[in-house]
């Protein structure tokens, strides 16, 4: 496959790991041109069968591309592949960068910066919603940069999720962290919430089902509660990636001269549960931390 339908532009995603694998997957299905990059090769090769075109170096996947899409692993790695390895210098003339990878508000606003004086376009466009949102195609994605970049993007962002347009460069990425803020603390109050009860003497399992559909109800409380109870910790979502997430909103708090007690309490606690050598587990694994500090089995 080489080319996408004429009214389909032709993408290249750059990093085919748990989330960019699904989400690649997805747009060759919708019927895209799919040029695709990942620093381990062998983990983008099984994209071959749903057409997609695998290159052995990031600017080569990016260089045909009308919209380049980032699933990398940090800011740091994203700077290092825009504009060290030559994707920025490969892409085409007026070419749309989305990066949908977790970094740094100030890292999307640099970055958006420094593309706009190449030529460039720019959206930050991070996701929530894990591996099973990759893979069913129910993301939630945020972004940030110009409407008319947003709009242009929907094409690409149909077959992934739902997205949302929630301001200028960066805010997509604020968005983001407000998010795994969110998330982060809620597992830490489920964990909790569980741990006291079990130390009652109360069934884990059963005051779960007993808080569904309260004012207590959440996603957090029915997935991650469900693999609290049955001891499954096995990563979707990683503990060093929830605290990467819980620095950058520690980092940007610093800077907007914002208070958050509550997530540095949460960063500081996944901080010492990989300390502890937890850092392979699920996020919902903070629990282990806080069950071994109440001798909760």
């Amino acid at each position: 496959m080489t080319d996408s339908p004429s009214d389909h532009p032709v993408l290249a995603l750059l990093g085919t790991g748990a989330m960019g694998f699904p989400m690649a997957r997805r747009l060759c299905q919708a019927g895209f041109a799919v040029h695709v990059w990942n620093r381990t090769a062998s983990k983008a090769n099984g994209l071959t069968e749903y057409g997609a075109i695998v290159h052995p170096t990031a600017a080569e996947a990016a260089a045909r591309a009308h919209i380049v899409i980032s699933m990398l692993e940090n800011g740091q790695v994203v700077r290092e592949v825009l504009f060290n390895q030559g994707v920025a210098d490969a892409m085409r003339p007026g070419a749309l960068w989305i990066d949908m990878a977790s970094i740094a508000p100030t890292e999307a606003r640099e970055h958006a910066q420094q593309l706009a004086v190449l030529g460039l376009r720019a959206l930050d466009a991070p996701v929530s919603g894990g591996t099973v949102g990759a893979e069913q195609g129910t993301l939630s994605i945020m972004a940030g940069g110009s409407a008319a970049d947003f709009a242009e993007a929907q094409i690409v962002f149909a077959p992934l999720g739902r997205s949302t347009h929630v301001g200028p460069a960066g805010s997509g990425q604020l968005a983001k962290v407000a998010n795994q803020m969110i998330v982060g603390t809620t597992i830490g109050a489920v964990a909790e919430a569980l741990i006291l009860c079990a130390k009652g003497g109360a069934d884990m399992g059963k005051v779960r089902e007993a808080l569904m559909g309260g004012f207590a109800d959440s996603r957090i409380l029915t997935l991650h509660g469900e693999r609290m109870v049955q001891r499954d910790f096995a990563k979707r979502a990683r503990m060093d990636v929830q605290l990467k997430d819980m620095r950058n909103a520690m980092s940007t708090a610093a800077e907007l001269d914002c208070t958050l007690p509550i997530a540095s309490l949460v960063e500081q606690l996944y901080g010492e549960a990989i300390a502890h050598g937890l850092a392979e587990l699920d996020h919902s694994g903070l629990f282990v931390e806080l069950a071994h500090r109440n001798g909760v089995e």
